[in-house]
């Protein structure tokens, strides 16, 4: 897999969305993970620093979120393809931790895929924000034996679901949302077949088969009139989607996204768009707790 294959976001959108992302994590999947990490053994009688690798990084915005919630100091090491993004996310990292303790930041230009268990050695936890449905099935089981193989927990969030609900409905609410779908499980142009909203369950099933527990919740963007700037960016990605997937849609597509933006710019728009974060925990190593 190679970079050109990975589709590239721009600082704009990730930052737009930061704020839902941030409101839409399930932070009950916080207290198993604080419990497990905490119950790691400190390394040859050393401090028991975390060491996180946040992969397809993006600006941040994961490490922004979980560094202030976890104790103890932390080591993250950011990876992505982008250098651009690599450098907003090194830049803007916190500094301290839930405790006081320091945070310190590198990052790492790459792919996730050359990623293996030996990679992981020594890694505290895996993590990562809206990646797991831009993956294949065969990179899901990749990550799932990394993350197994090495011990090492991994918290996935805010992957898509495959449901979105808006109000006021639309007739065409419905086609759109298979067609987009559709584009979400596509083969790219590198030959990769995606996974879309198949993701949860295909990376439930991979960590549970190599005996992780795996935990799931819901974790929802619910944007109303005040997050109108990033429901009128998305509805301009999703019904375009859409489109590309079925041009049949065309003449309807174009008239449902002007009425959808009128009704955005009015304040009369509420869209609820459905994510899952997934939690797995993996056997701890003999030696580890």
């Amino acid at each position: 897999m190679s970079d050109p294959d990975r589709p590239r976001f721009a600082p704009d959108w990730l930052e737009l969305r930061e704020r839902a992302d941030a409101s839409a994590r399930a932070p009950e999947l916080l207290r198993p993970l604080r419990a497990r990490l905490a119950a790691r053994p400190a390394p040859d009688g050393g401090p028991r620093g975390l060491v996180i690798r946040d992969l397809g990084c993006g600006t941040g915005s994961m490490g922004r979120w979980l560094a202030v919630r976890l104790p103890g100091p932390q080591h993250w090491i950011l990876h992505d393809h982008d250098p651009l993004l690599l450098s907003h996310a090194g830049a803007r990292m916190p500094v301290t931790a839930a405790d006081g303790t320091p945070v310190r930041a590198t990052t790492a230009r790459g792919d996730l895929a050359d990623l293996g268990a030996d990679d992981l050695a020594g890694t505290s936890l895996v993590t990562a924000s809206a990646l797991l449905d831009l993956l294949t099935r065969e990179e899901v089981e990749e990550l799932a034996e990394a993350c197994v193989a090495a011990g090492c927990p991994a918290l996935l969030a805010l992957s898509v679901a495959g449901r979105v609900e808006l109000s006021p409905s639309d007739p065409l609410d419905t086609a759109l949302a298979e067609a987009f779908n559709d584009h979400q499980r596509r083969t790219d142009q590198g030959g990769r077949a995606l996974l879309g909203p198949d993701a949860i369950a295909v990376a439930v099933e991979a960590f549970e088969r190599r005996g992780a527990t795996v935990l799931v919740r819901s974790s929802p963007w619910r944007l109303g009139s005040v997050e109108s700037s990033l429901i009128s960016e998305w509805l301009r990605g999703w019904v375009g989607a859409a489109h590309a997937q079925r041009p049949e849609l065309a003449p309807e597509a174009v008239a449902y996204l002007r009425r959808r933006l009128e009704e955005c710019a009015a304040g009369e728009l509420n869209v609820e768009v459905h994510h899952t974060d997934l939690l797995a925990l993996p056997r701890p190593l003999s030696g580890s707790v």
